[in-house]
């Protein structure tokens, strides 16, 4: 099993973490926004449980983690091509259903409002993650990438369209520059067993959205055809958005 997971701080989630862990002992962990440097990370405590550990962090914001049961090489740190150092993206190599695997752990910008200048950078960035993966394909058969795109695709990832349309998160602009990575060859793991099921994995701590589930699907993982064979099961984890003191965001995961 593979869980992402936008944990909203490491070390205020660190107990759901490590029940999430104990419960289910997945054996590859993908986590967006840590929100500490990587000297504050608990890398002890996951080393303890069983995991190798790779890390991107900055200081109160974004962070990127990959955790394993199984070793980690090649890692690269940061989107190449993109000029920026803020903590969004991870890459390494580990093992996946004894496979080979190209794992990448993303954290894509929110954007703040349309017509501003981080909106430009979001786009920007998912520009820069499609030429990452097109550059990967040449090479790696078995490639997922994971993590808080902050993009609903569908009309049913939205828990109103109508209120929703045109807005951040499920902007065309932004829903076609994810369009633009399923083309280049990868395939919604929530889609393939999950055709018309409404679940979301993202509810505003405000307003009680969780309450009353008014949610977004804006967490996925993407797989590429070869890994996406072997794949058994995909899922939103929501129990865990329902407990005390949670992320705002639910885990996904995918079986095998």
């Amino acid at each position: 099993m593979l869980i992402c997971w936008n944990v909203n701080s490491i070390n205020a989630r660190l107990p759901h973490i490590i029940s999430l862990i104990n419960q289910l002992s997945p054996e590859i962990l993908l986590l967006q926004e840590t929100k500490c440097v990587d000297g504050n990370f608990p890398n002890s405590t996951l080393e303890d449980l069983g995991y190798n550990v790779t890390l991107s962090g900055q200081k109160s914001y974004n962070g990127v983690a990959i955790i394993s049961k199984y070793s980690l090489e090649d890692i690269v740190i940061g989107l190449p091509g993109l000029e920026n150092t803020e903590a969004r993206y991870l890459e390494a190599s580990t093992m996946i259903a004894g496979c080979y695997t190209r794992v990448i752990s993303v954290y894509v910008p929110n954007g703040a409002f349309i017509e501003s200048e981080k909106f430009r950078y979001k786009k920007r960035f998912l520009d820069s993650l499609l030429q990452r993966l097109i550059v990967l394909k040449k090479t790696e058969d078995n490639i997922i990438v994971a993590g808080d795109f902050n993009i609903s695709p569908d009309d049913i990832d939205v828990y109103d369209v109508k209120k929703m349309s045109g807005s951040l998160c499920f902007h065309i602009e932004e829903r076609k520059k994810f369009r633009m990575l399923i083309n280049c060859g990868f395939i919604d793991s929530f889609r393939i067993f999950n055709h018309l099921q409404q679940t979301f994995s993202w509810w505003d701590y405000r307003a009680g959205s969780w309450q009353n589930n008014k949610g977004l699907r804006i967490d996925h993982i993407l797989l590429s055809p070869a890994i996406a064979d072997v794949i058994q099961k995909a899922e939103i984890l929501t129990e865990l958005r329902g407990r005390p003191k949670p992320s705002d965001h639910a885990p996904i995961s995918i079986s095998w």
